[in-house]
């Protein structure tokens, strides 16, 4: 019998999933064996937002390189440098809360290396994937992202508690070299024509075949219209969804687990698998998002344009509404309910403003997702660093950081920009082609 062949560019997909899988288990699991390691010699909320905060200094220095680079280079050798560079990195620097200059120092090169795997993404999924299949495959693998921080959250407290927080540093490493490894042996460069391996019907014609194809990178010679890009409206639609998107899953993603040991007096240890289900929920939405907007566009029910609004609408309205009441609830179901809500409900809008740099810059993918990402990492700067010095202020004002109320600020932030953000997307955004 013959083989199967499997589509290339599922393979493709398949192995990016697996890439933002394995770099969020990364990124949740320093929280997690850095704030039991901190907390052990009682390090203060504001030392422990900085030491949190600095994977996106040097996230955000590698944005737009990393994009020009993934243009200039390849996004699949920017992919597989970037990944031994942070993992050689974690599997050989301490984890010791007192020698602050080399965690400052080993986040801040974490952060540069991993800033390149984005931009990278974008453009290698933007040379093998055709329009009608963008939605579900940037949402399979940007789903990867919260499917390895529910991982993360289900494995890595019980690995702290038995062997040490030093012991998270040596998984994350032979997890990154395993990918290396995998992403060497079976990916690929994009084919070196006009189109990517996407199978076609014989019977249409060349413009069809230019249009379902149409994810197709520029040239590493063409001129980048970084002009255009930097004035364009619906780019700046974008930057402001993926600044809030980034500034509501960060804050929670750093500071959920302090609000459960201080507010809820529940250490992650003791909550089970109730714990991921936040990241969990995001791995569900995302692909149901993903689903539903090619399942609009490809039956015409709704056209790009109104798909990506309708999509961006719902998820972060919806994510608002959940973390406006996360702290009223003030118990370890109602929060986990909650976190779950605004958190599913942000990835399902991730469908809309996403997947959007592939429409309106097919071939300049990875450099719009890389200013777009900059964004994103400012907000993770910004939110991570923004919410310690918020919670030492309150405790500076004699108000009790065990109380629920006390986090509202915290959580309300997130919420208002959520609003503010699905305003501008609706006013703004476009499905439709505007950098040739």
């Amino acid at each position: 019998m013959k083989r199967m062949k499997i589509p290339k560019r599922y393979v493709i997909v398949l192995l990016t999933f697996i890439c933002t899988n394995v770099c969020y288990i990364e990124r949740v699991g320093f929280s997690i064996a850095y704030t039991v390691a901190a907390d052990a010699i009682n390090v203060n909320q504001a030392n422990k937002g900085l030491i949190l905060s600095m994977f996106y200094y040097g996230y955000v220095l590698s944005q737009i390189p990393g994009g020009w680079a993934a243009q200039r280079l390849g996004g699949r050798r920017v992919l597989l440098l970037s990944f031994l560079l942070w993992s050689l990195i974690c599997g050989l620097i301490p984890l010791d809360p007192n020698r602050v200059v080399i965690l400052v120092l080993s986040r801040l090169f974490v952060g540069v290396a991993q800033g390149f795997i984005f931009p990278a993404i974008h453009t290698v999924l933007a040379q093998w994937v055709p329009p009608q299949e963008r939605s579900r495959s940037v949402s399979l693998t940007t789903s990867g992202m919260y499917l390895g921080a529910a991982g993360g959250m289900l494995f890595f407290p019980s690995l702290v508690k038995h062997m040490g927080p030093q012991y998270v540093f040596f998984v994350e490493a032979v997890l990154g070299v395993a990918w290396s490894v995998i992403w060497l042996k079976f990916s690929s460069e994009p084919p070196r024509t006009d189109l990517p391996k996407v199978a076609m019907p014989k019977v249409a014609s060349r413009e069809k075949i230019k249009a379902l194809a149409g994810g197709v990178v520029a040239p590493r010679t063409v001129k980048i219209p970084w002009r255009k890009i930097i004035f364009s409206l619906p780019v700046w639609a974008i930057v402001v969804n993926n600044f809030t998107f980034h500034y509501a899953l960060y804050v929670i993603m750093n500071w959920l687990p302090t609000y459960f040991e201080l507010a809820l007096k529940l250490s992650l240890q003791d909550m089970g698998s109730s714990k991921m289900l936040p990241y969990f929920n995001m791995f569900i939405f995302s692909n149901i998002g993903g689903v539903v907007a090619d399942h609009l566009i490809t039956k015409r029910i709704l056209s790009v344009t109104k798909t990506r609004k309708l999509l961006n609408t719902i998820g972060f309205v919806v994510a608002a509404v959940a973390l406006m009441a996360l702290p009223s609830f003030g118990t370890p179901s109602g929060t986990v309910i909650c976190s779950s809500v605004s958190l599913g409900f942000l990835a399902l809008g991730r469908a809309g403003f996403a997947v959007n740099h592939m429409d309106v810059a097919p071939k300049f993918a990875g450099i719009v997702m890389g200013v777009s990402n900059t964004a994103g990492t400012l907000a993770g700067i910004v939110g991570v660093g923004l919410t310690g010095n918020i919670l030492e202020a309150a405790k500076a004002s004699n108000m009790d950081l065990t109380s629920s109320e006390t986090w509202k600020t915290v959580f309300f932030v997130p919420a208002y920009l959520c609003i503010f953000s699905s305003v501008i997307f609706l006013i703004f955004s476009t499905g439709e082609k505007i950098f040739e």
